[in-house]
């Protein structure tokens, strides 16, 4: 079962240190951008992922083009795709040895949540981390 409970929900953003943003963009106008942001000035390091940028920087982190390419532990894998795309992201966080997955507002794809969850990975679907972090109260990670 993904997370659902405000604990599980804070345990999770509590011990995740290190995320990979799949689908993150440099336009100012989508979700992705102010969400990276709000996670950057809350102690987390993030790492845009966007085939489609590979190269460029946002936020002051290069953009990757697959988690495959980071090569570095990754601790959370935040997708900012649509629900039908997720399960592909889902695969690749799986294969890179993410510990958890976090499908974005509006992203629910239970094939791919169960494979994660499978995989041994912790799950959250249909939330946005940085209403969680507001909503919870969570302050800076360090």
């Amino acid at each position: 079962m993904p997370l659902e409970t405000d604990a599980e929900i804070a345990e999770l953003l509590n011990e995740t240190r290190v995320i990979a943003m799949v689908g993150a963009s440099d336009r100012p106008d989508r979700a992705s951008y102010g969400v990276m942001q709000f996670l950057q000035d809350h102690g987390y390091r993030v790492m845009p992922v966007n085939p489609q940028i590979t190269g460029e920087t946002v936020h002051g982190e290069f953009v990757w083009r697959d988690l495959a390419q980071i090569g570095e532990p990754i601790d959370m894998v935040d997708i900012f795709r649509r629900s039908e795309a997720a399960g592909e992201a889902v695969d690749e966080a799986i294969a890179a040895g993410a510990k958890s997955v976090w499908m974005q507002l509006g992203v629910i794809n239970e094939g791919a949540a169960a494979r994660a969850e499978a995989a041994g990975l912790k799950v959250v679907m249909d939330r946005c981390p940085k209403i969680e972090i507001a909503r919870l109260g969570l302050g800076r990670v360090s």
